[in-house]
């Protein structure tokens, strides 16, 4: 599978996590807890197989595109600590929504500047072959990805 393929795949799953949770009623404390488990799950083997194989190959081959990367990890970081701190965070506690919320936004804002300005640029720098070639790189490294926000290397840089 081309390597932009499977993050848009990534990007669909959790925005249909996003709505799920949108969509479940104001006391549905605990499937807002399970939906926020997976989310977060989600969101941190995404980020960790980015940062890991897909932006290094990116900005190798696209040298232009260095702001953006950089830019997407610093925004990678502000949602890792929101993931870690929701990972805990009671459903119930008045937090929870808001923190949902603002991690709803902030993903959809990255994803957006990802899918629309960057990923045409990448794609035409790097080629169908090596995209592919990014894509399995990146599928097997899924199954190694920590299943803890704080240990994917943005968080703590």
């Amino acid at each position: 599978m081309d390597g932009i393929v499977l993050l848009k795949e990534d990007h669909k799953t959790v925005e249909k996590l996003f709505k799920q949770f949108e969509k479940a009623g104001d006391n549905a404390h605990a499937e807002k807890r399970k939906i926020a488990d997976r989310v977060i799950d989600e969101l941190t083997t995404h980020t960790w197989i980015e940062e890991k194989i897909f932006y290094p190959a990116a900005r190798e081959a696209a040298p232009d595109t260095k702001d953006h990367v950089l830019e997407s990890v610093e925004e990678h970081h502000v949602m890792l600590w929101m993931l870690f701190e929701l990972k805990d965070l009671d459903p119930t506690d008045e937090r929870f929504e808001a923190k949902m919320s603002v991690l709803m936004e902030n993903v959809r804002h990255h994803v957006e500047e990802e899918e629309k300005e960057w990923f045409p640029e990448v794609r035409k720098a790097m080629g169908r072959n090596r995209l592919t070639e990014l894509g399995e790189q990146m599928q097997k490294a899924k199954k190694k990805a920590p299943g803890e926000p704080l240990a994917v290397p943005s968080a703590i840089q």
